[in-house]
Parts: C-alpha cells; sequence; structure tokens
C-alpha cells in the first residue's frame, strides 16, 4: 500500500499544510508508508524558467527526512501530485519512487498490479523501453500512455484533446477493472487535467469553494488552527487516499473515475463511477 495526494488550485498555493503539518499530513502517514515519497509541483508562472514540473523524491521516510521537510516547507504551486510508498514489488530505490514523469505528464499509483504480463503485452516498445525501475505502477503508467498515444493524445493542446483523452482513459480503466488486474488507484496530470482513478485502495475527495466561510485560517484538528494564506477568490480540488484534514471529505465509491481541470477555476468536469 502507498498513500497518495493530490491538488488542483486557481492561485499559487503553499502545500506545507498537508505534507507536514495536517493530522494526517504524509509526513505523519509515513510512519506506516516509509520506502520514500515523492512530490511534484506544477507551478504556470514559473514554467518559462523551470519547466512544467518540479519533481523531487527521497528514498527515506518522508516523516524522518530533513530535506522532505525544507521541500515541503518551500512548496508552492497550483498543482501538487505527492506520494509515500510501502513498497509491494521493486526496492527501495529512488527510480521506484513516485510520481513517475515522461512527456510532460505526471503519475502516482496506490495499490499492486498482479496482472503485469497483461499490461506488458499491450504496451509499446518505446514506452517499455522508459521504464527506469522495476514496479508494476511505473508499467501501468507506460500502459496509459501507450494508449493515448496511439489516439494522438500525448500532449493536450485543447478542449477536444482533453475531452478525448478523458473518454480514451475512462474506457482503458473500465476495461482494467474488467480485465481484474489487481488495485490501481491512480494520479495523473499534464499540470491543467489530473484525472483521478479507484480500484481497490480508498480514495477521498474534497472541494473547497470562494463561498467556504474560512479565509485566513483554517482548523485542521480541534482546538489546532493553521495559517493558510488563502485568497477569498480561491478554489481548490484536493483528491488524497485519507482524510488529510478534519474538513469534510467525501469517500469516492469504488471503480470512480474523475477528470479535474485547473482553468478557468478548479473543477470537476466529469467523472463516472463504475462496478470495480
Amino acid at each position: 500500500m502507498c498513500r497518495l495526494l493530490g491538488i488542483v488550485a486557481s492561485e499559487p498555493t503553499e502545500f506545507g499544510l498537508v505534507l507536514t503539518q495536517a493530522p494526517r499530513c504524509l509526513a505523519t502517514l509515513s510512519r506506516e508508508h516509509p520506502d520514500g515519497w515523492g512530490i511534484a509541483i506544477h507551478d504556470p508562472e514559473a514554467a518559462a524558467s523551470s519547466g512544467s514540473w518540479d519533481l523531487y523524491k527521497g528514498t527515506e521516510r518522508a516523516g524522518e527526512d530533513v530535506r522532505f521537510h525544507e521541500i515541503a516547507a518551500r512548496s508552492r504551486g497550483h498543482v501538487l501530485v505527492a506520494h509515500i510508498r510501502q513498497k509491494t514489488v521493486g526496492p527501495t530505490l529512488l527510480e521506484n519512487t513516485h510520481p513517475f514523469s515522461r512527456d510532460g505528464w505526471v503519475f502516482a499509483h496506490n495499490g499492486t498490479v498482479q496482472a503485469t504480463d497483461y499490461l506488458r503485452e499491450r504496451s509499446s516498445a518505446g514506452r517499455l523501453a522508459e521504464i527506469a525501475g522495476q514496479t508494476d505502477s511505473e508499467l501501468l503508467f507506460a500502459y496509459l500512455l501507450t494508449r493515448l498515444d496511439e489516439r494522438g493524445l500525448s500532449r493536450l493542446d485543447g478542449e477536444a484533446s482533453r475531452q478525448a483523452a478523458t473518454e480514451t482513459i475512462a474506457a482503458v480503466t473500465a476495461e482494467l477493472r474488467e480485465a481484474r488486474i489487481g488495485a490501481f488507484n491512480f494520479l495523473l496530470s499534464d499540470g491543467v487535467t489530473c484525472f483521478a482513478h479507484r480500484c481497490g485502495r480508498s480514495l477521498f475527495l474534497l472541494e473547497l469553494t470562494p463561498s467556504d466561510p474560512v479565509r485566513e485560517r483554517r482548523s485542521v484538528a480541534p482546538g489546532t488552527d493553521v495559517v493558510t494564506k488563502w485568497t477569498p477568490q480561491r478554489h481548490a480540488v484536493f483528491v488524497a487516499s485519507e482524510k488529510i484534514t478534519d474538513e469534510p471529505w467525501t469517500e469516492l465509491p469504488e471503480g470512480t473515475f474523475m477528470r479535474i481541470e485547473r482553468l478557468p477555476t478548479p473543477r470537476i468536469v466529469s467523472g463516472t463511477e463504475r462496478a470495480a
């Protein structure tokens, strides 16, 4: 098992709260998920100078890793995809830590894929050659990219391509559930669109809108307030393996596939719930 966390926000957001401060932040959860960590941050305002994603990884237990805490303290952007690992396939190595990154996409997985031959036989030689580690997760990433490649959707540049990618991945996840490949919760994002899927592991949703009455300070646990530095215009969608804070998270049903868009404001564009 692992733990996933994704955030899509309407303005630059400091992510330290969910990484190191909240009651069930990733640093705390790493006591049970000790085999490495990864943080991918997308900041479109800095894209011209530093690339679309800043990706940081480590093989230590996140809560005990000074570097994790240093990066969390300065982390800031519009999109976050973060992961802490409890290894099931592949040793504790940097190349086996999530998120994985390829061609502007980042991918993080929670679960164990049993039917790896099913994925390998249906993945392109080019995508298989890009795999650097030994995990079932990176193989699943290669398979999803193969399916996007087949439809010319390696990069998305407009609503038509984003809708086509949504339809493609919705069909792929349904096929994989039907094939019973194993547990495969995941987050897949290009920094504008974020796809989330639940199969075999827990997944929760939290949406904060400008109508949220709390602004500068938010209660994340009984008797605990934190300064969030959010403006009244901020809108954000959170997806996580667990309820990170004591706010009103909603558990997503098994078989849920969801598309979250960052522009013009973060919103859930489409979602499906299907039998596992």
